[in-house]
C-alpha cells in the first residue's frame, strides 16, 4: 500500500509524468475504439468518401480536443498570455514552450488513430473506392460509366450481389489497401525519422534557452499549485473562523458533544498567522485581484 501511495504522490507532484501517461492512454484508447467500431461502408457513389474521410479525420479532431483539455498545462498557457503585465514581464519563450510541449502530446492520439486506420486499409478503401481508373481492370471493360460508378462504390462490399462474383473487386480492393498501408507507414517513419533528428539536433541550438524556458515553466505550474493549495488552506481557514463565530453561543455544547476543537488561544495564533490578517470578503477579493493584476516580480 505505502508502494502504491508513494507512486500516486509521484505522479501527483510531477506533472509532465502525468500529462505523458494521460497521452498514453489516449493513444491505447484511440486504438481500442477503432479495434471496437462497427465499420459499414455505405457502398454509395459520393457517400463513401464522406463516411471514408469522416472516420479517418473527425475522430482524431476530438481525440486531439480531448488531450488539450486533460492537459493541465494549456490552461496555465492561456492564463499566461492572457494575463496583464504587471510587475512580472511575460516571457515569450516560455509561452513557445508551453504550447510545443501542449501540441506534442496533444497530437500523440490522434496520429496512432490515423496510422491505425491506414494501415488497418479499410476507410481508405471505402472513400476511394469510387475514385480509382476503371480502365486498369479488367472487369469493368463491357459496362456503362454509371455501372461502372455503382459497382466500384460497392467494392468495400464484399457480400454485394453485385460484387460477390465480380473478379475486379478483389484487385482494387487490393489495390487500394496498397496505397493506403504505404501512406501510414510512411507517416509513420517521417514521424520516426523527425523525432529522431529533432532529439540528436536539439543541442546544436540554444540549449541555455531552452533550458531557461523549461525551468519557467515548471516554475509557473508549481506556483499555481502552491497558490491554490495556498488558498485551500486559507478558505478551510476563513471557513472555520466564520463558522465558530456564528455558533459562538454554542462553543460549550459543541464542547459537550466531544468533537476536537484546538485551545482558544492556540486557535486564535495559528488562524491570525495563516490569515495574514485578511478577515472579510472584500479584502479576500482584493488579494485575489492583486495577484492576477500584480504577480510579485521573479
Amino acid at each position: 500500500m505505502d508502494r502504491f501511495r508513494m507512486i500516486f504522490q509521484y505522479f501527483q507532484s510531477n506533472s509532465e509524468s502525468v500529462m505523458n501517461g494521460i497521452c498514453g492512454l489516449l493513444a491505447l484508447a484511440s486504438v481500442k475504439m477503432y479495434t471496437c467500431f462497427d465499420f459499414s461502408c455505405p457502398c454509395l457513389p459520393r457517400y463513401n468518401m464522406a463516411y471514408g474521410l469522416g472516420i479517418i479525420f473527425v475522430p482524431p479532431v476530438a481525440l486531439f480536443l480531448c488531450g488539450l483539455i486533460l492537459n493541465r498545462q494549456s490552461l496555465l498557457m492561456l492564463e499566461e498570455w492572457r494575463r496583464p503585465q504587471g510587475r512580472r514581464k511575460k516571457d515569450l519563450a516560455v509561452i513557445r514552450y508551453l504550447c510545443s510541449s501542449i501540441m506534442q502530446r496533444a497530437m500523440v492520439a490522434p496520429v496512432v488513430w490515423i496510422i491505425v486506420t491506414l494501415l488497418d486499409g479499410k476507410c481508405l478503401i471505402c472513400a476511394l473506392s469510387d475514385s480509382v481508373d476503371p480502365e486498369k481492370f479488367v472487369g469493368f471493360a463491357n459496362t456503362s460509366p454509371v455501372q461502372v460508378q455503382q459497382l466500384l462504390a460497392k467494392v468495400p462490399c464484399k457480400d454485394d450481389e453485385l460484387m460477390r462474383n465480380n473478379t475486379s473487386r478483389k484487385a482494387v480492393s487490393r489495390y487500394l489497401r496498397c496505397w493506403s498501408q504505404a501512406l501510414g507507414w510512411s507517416i509513420l517513419l517521417i514521424l520516426i525519422v523527425a523525432a529522431f533528428l529533432a532529439r540528436w539536433l536539439r543541442p546544436c541550438f540554444n540549449q541555455a534557452a531552452l533550458l531557461q524556458a523549461r525551468h519557467w515553466s515548471n516554475y509557473i505550474d508549481i506556483e499555481q499549485k502552491i497558490f491554490e493549495e495556498t488558498c485551500c488552506e486559507h478558505s478551510r481557514l476563513f471557513a472555520h473562523k466564520c463558522i465558530l463565530h456564528f455558533f459562538e453561543s454554542m462553543q460549550e455544547e459543541i464542547k459537550l458533544r466531544s468533537f476536537s476543537l484546538p485551545r482558544e488561544g492556540e486557535e486564535a495564533e495559528r488562524e491570525e498567522d495563516l490569515l495574514q490578517g485578511i478577515t472579510d470578503q472584500d479584502q479576500v477579493n482584493k488579494l485575489l485581484k492583486t495577484w492576477y493584476y500584480e504577480k510579485p516580480a521573479l
